[in-house]
């Protein structure tokens, strides 16, 4: 499979000469195509500083970081914003859709920013909607839809570009159980269905347990790994909260 994400020893400092905190440390990892990987640690560990320079919002200290062939640790302010365009989707906690906008608008929104043709923006639409079910909602503004048809709309947006990569941070953290429930099920059928590589950073063992492998970042290093494959989710969150308990206190004080 191709490396979709190859993060090679980087390093994330803040702050002045006199006082400097050193949020990532000497990390590195590679994504394949069609992984679903999670991120977990402490609060402070650095895991979202690590989603953050991969999203290129922020910039590493040193090292590099590549995305398909591409190394985006070099890319200048023009050429940032059409990868971010182009290469990346995005799922956000609060969905982001833009309330004057029909489902279909916002959808096609990322599409029509391309100057993609107006005939394969409406293929790529009903594609994407008949495969998250949400061809019903498609004229319908969000404050018409319900909370799952929004994260639907919001997950057809994210991968209508057909990124390489899907990122989210913490993605159920507002959400209440029903809710993260429905959004987890929907990021499981854009792995499947749609092939996604998704990055994902949560500091829940629930949420982690959707994914193929996690990743577990302690003090801005990389602490440990775990692998699903043929466990089931059940199995595999037990697994995640053993390694939680090595990361030091019960859940409420780990994460």
């Amino acid at each position: 499979m191709e490396t979709v994400l190859k993060i090679e020893k980087i390093e994330k400092y803040y702050g002045a000469k006199s006082g400097l905190t050193k949020a990532l440390d000497n990390i590195s990892f590679e994504v394949t195509g069609g992984e679903f990987t999670a991120i977990m640690g402490a609060s402070g560990s650095g895991k979202t500083t690590l989603l953050n320079c991969i999203s290129t919002i922020d910039r590493v200290t040193s090292g590099h970081i590549y995305v398909g062939d591409m190394e985006i640790t070099k890319l200048k302010r023009a050429a940032l914003s059409k990868f971010r365009r182009e290469e990346l989707g995005f799922i956000f906690q609060d969905f982001n859709l833009l309330d004057t906008l029909t489902s279909y608008e916002n959808i096609a929104l990322p599409l029509s920013i391309q100057n993609i043709p107006v005939k394969e923006i409406k293929e790529r639409v009903k594609k994407a909607a008949d495969q998250l079910g949400i061809t019903e909602v498609l004229s319908k503004y969000p404050y018409q839809m319900s909370g799952g048809q929004k994260q639907r709309v919001a997950a057809a947006r994210a991968v209508i570009t057909l990124p390489k990569l899907v990122l989210a941070d913490e993605p159920t953290g507002a959400l209440d159980s029903r809710s993260a429930r429905q959004l987890l099920e929907v990021l499981n059928h854009l792995n499947t269905w749609f092939a996604s590589t998704i990055l994902m950073v949560t500091h829940d063992p629930f949420t982690a347990s959707y994914a193929g492998r996690v990743l577990f970042i302690k003090d801005g290093k990389l602490f440990h790994e775990l692998n699903r494959g043929n466990d089931t989710r059940k199995q595999f969150f037990e697994k995640i909260m053993d390694v939680i308990t090595l990361l030091g206190g019960d859940v409420s004080d780990a994460l």
